[in-house]
C-alpha cells in the first residue's frame, strides 16, 4: 500500500475512534496552558494536572507568577521531574512575558520559542491548541507510530514532523496530533503490543516494523 493511502486509511479510523478531542492538559487560557505543556516535558499528563489546579490558584497570570519567588514555584511542581529547572523557567517566563508582551503569550512560533523553557514542540502545542494555528506537534507517541506505520523513517522528531505535514492535510494537523496521542495511550502501547490485534498496525505496520517488534517480544 502507498504511503498516501496509508495515512487516508488512518485519518479516517482515527476519526472514528476520536470525533472530538479534549486537550488532555487542563488550563484556562493560553498562559497557563503554556506553563501547563512546559511542566509536561518527562512526566505524564495526568501528574501535571495534579499539580497546576493548587499553582494556577496561587498564580494564574504572569504578573501573578512573576511575584512569586523560585522556591515557592518549585514547591509547588516539586512532585515532578525537573522541577527546579522548570521552576526557574517559569518565573523568567512570566517575567519576560510581561517585559516584551504586556503580559500577554504572543502567537507567534519565533517569540514562543525564545522564551525559556519553550521549544519548537511545545511552542507548536501553544500555537495549535490556545490559538487554532495548524501544526503538528511531534511527542514520543507520535514520533514511534509514524515510523511503525510507515509515515516517517523515525530518524528525528524534525523529520517526523516534516513527513506527517507533507502526507496529512493541513486543515487535519491539530485534531490529528491529539488523536494519534489518544490511540497510542489506548491502543497502541510501546511494548509488548500485539500488532496483529491493532485497529491500524494490523495492517499499516510495515514488514520491517512487525519483523522487529516479534524480535523485541522473543528476546523480552
Amino acid at each position: 500500500m502507498k504511503r498516501a493511502e496509508r495515512a487516508r486509511r488512518i485519518h479516517e479510523i482515527l476519526d472514528t475512534l476520536y470525533p472530538t478531542q479534549p486537550i488532555p492538559l487542563e488550563h484556562g487560557d493560553p498562559y497557563t496552558l503554556l506553563i501547563a505543556v512546559l511542566l509536561s516535558a518527562q512526566t505524564t499528563d495526568a501528574r501535571v494536572n495534579l499539580v497546576t489546579p493548587a499553582l494556577f490558584q496561587r498564580a494564574g497570570t504572569p504578573a501573578e507568577m512573576a511575584a512569586l519567588s523560585v522556591d515557592e514555584i518549585r514547591g509547588y511542581i516539586r512532585s515532578l521531574g525537573l522541577a527546579p529547572a522548570k521552576a526557574r523557567n517559569i518565573h523568567r517566563l512570566s517575567e519576560l512575558l510581561l517585559e516584551r508582551h504586556a503580559g500577554e503569550v504572543p502567537r507567534d512560533f519565533a517569540a514562543l520559542e525564545a522564551l525559556p523553557g519553550v521549544g519548537h514542540k511545545t511552542a507548536s502545542v501553544v500555537m495549535a491548541q490556545a490559538f487554532g494555528v495548524p501544526a503538528f506537534p511531534v511527542d514520543t507517541h507520535i514520533h514511534r507510530l509514524a515510523a511503525r506505520w510507515g509515515l516517517s523513517n523515525g530518524t528525528t522528531v524534525e523529520r517526523t514532523e516534516r513527513d506527517l505535514k507533507a502526507i496529512f492535510p493541513r486543515e487535519a494537523w491539530n485534531r490529528l496530533h491529539l488523536q494519534i496521542i489518544y490511540f497510542g495511550r489506548e491502543h497502541c502501547p510501546a511494548r509488548g503490543h500485539d500488532l496483529t490485534r491493532c485497529p491500524i498496525c494490523a495492517w499499516a505496520a510495515t514488514k520491517k516494523r512487525i519483523r522487529e517488534e516479534m524480535g523485541a517480544r522473543a528476546r523480552a
